[in-house]
């Protein structure tokens, strides 16, 4: 069993509103994490239905890279990703179950950076980012995600 960690959780209430860091949160299947904008389908991409919109995860490792490799210091509230992980290869979870804290979670595919996270950060970091920018996930049972939960993942 691979065990990592959560290192923050953040949301957002609204499209384009900052995300702003939370202890916690409840992940309910297929809504979201409560309070954030996907959860309330007011998310920018909320008119495409999929459970790829649920929650998404990100490396704080990818996150340190920005600033080692190209200069940028970012917070993890700005690449607009629900949770900073620390310890786990999120890459590697795409079609795999893994426990979040009180949550299971299945990996469906990469979040790569886009255009629109560098519009609202103001920051170029789409480079940096990219195959390093974040897992979407579906939430497969319900439960809270707490910042320093344990990140399983079996196998």
């Amino acid at each position: 069993m691979t065990v990592g960690r959560v290192e923050s959780i953040q949301v957002a209430p609204a499209a384009r509103a900052p995300m702003r860091a939370v202890d916690s949160a409840h992940a309910v299947p297929g809504r979201g994490l409560e309070g954030d904008r996907y959860f309330s389908k007011s998310g920018t991409y909320s008119r495409k239905d999929g459970a790829d919109r649920e929650i998404t995860l990100i490396e704080s490792e990818a996150i340190e890279a920005l600033q080692r490799d190209y200069g940028l210091l970012v917070e993890p509230k700005e690449t607009r990703r629900n949770v900073a992980t620390r310890g786990v290869a999120i890459n590697h979870l795409v079609g795999r179950r893994f426990r979040v804290g009180g949550a299971v979670l299945r990996g469906l595919r990469l979040c790569e950076p886009c255009g629109h996270l560098e519009q609202l950060s103001g920051k170029p970091m789409r480079a940096g980012l990219v195959h390093r920018g974040g897992l979407r996930a579906e939430i497969l049972t319900e439960g809270v995600i707490r910042t320093g939960d344990p990140i399983e993942v079996s196998g």
